[in-house]
């Protein structure tokens, strides 16, 4: 009795998560006036869905359906994450096309990722080989976070960089591979609701 209260308590709190990404898509999404539209028309936010709902049945072990959601979120939302992946709730996917993150990578809450980010794996093995992505950090367009590394909170990834080493919280890493150009910069100096960019940053 209590595995199936489990159960269903569990599957509740999906829906709980997917409000605090609602949230988030209204806060950091310019496009996003309401929960509402993010909710009919934001295809990211569908694949975001998608793995939610895999990522629930993977952990109870029902793999057959776990893998079905998987492989017809990849098919009909461009992205790849893979049901084992943790995200927390409240996290922020743009345009979403080409996303990939990694079976055993892990995104914190408040983390924007832009289309064409990997999270993926440096070398193939089994185990942790996927990166640790903290909390309120921004990752730019085609960036690739590569191997079991930790990118700390409130961090910034430019566009297109590669980054194979841990990123300090509040730094900023840009260039392949990339480098730590700034420090002490947390990512909500480079994004607002007024779309204001740093020029330091381009996604």
């Amino acid at each position: 009795m209590r595995s199936i209260l489990s159960f269903f308590r569990d599957f509740g709190r999906i829906f709980k998560s997917l409000s605090k990404d609602l949230d988030m898509y209204v806060e950091k999404d310019p496009v996003a006036k309401n929960k509402w539209k993010v909710f009919f028309t934001s295809i990211p936010f569908h694949g975001l869905m998608a793995y939610r709902f895999a990522n629930f049945f993977y952990r109870y072990k029902i793999y057959p359906v776990s893998y079905i959601i998987y492989v017809l979120s990849k098919i009909v939302h461009s992205m790849d994450i893979h049901p084992a992946a943790y995200i927390e709730p409240g996290v922020v996917i743009d345009h979403g096309f080409g996303v990939v993150i990694g079976e055993t990578a892990s995104v914190g809450s408040g983390t924007l990722i832009y289309h064409g980010v990997t999270l993926g794996a440096k070398t193939v093995t089994t185990g942790k080989r996927h990166p640790i992505v903290g909390k309120n950090v921004m990752i730019g367009a085609g960036a690739k976070v590569l191997g079991h590394i930790y990118i700390g909170d409130e961090s910034v990834i430019g566009a297109n960089s590669v980054v194979l080493m841990d990123v300090p919280p509040k730094s900023l890493a840009v260039g392949v591979p990339a480098k730590i150009k700034k420090i002490n910069c947390p990512s909500s100096n480079y994004y607002d609701l007024n779309n204001t960019i740093n020029s330091d940053f381009v996604i």
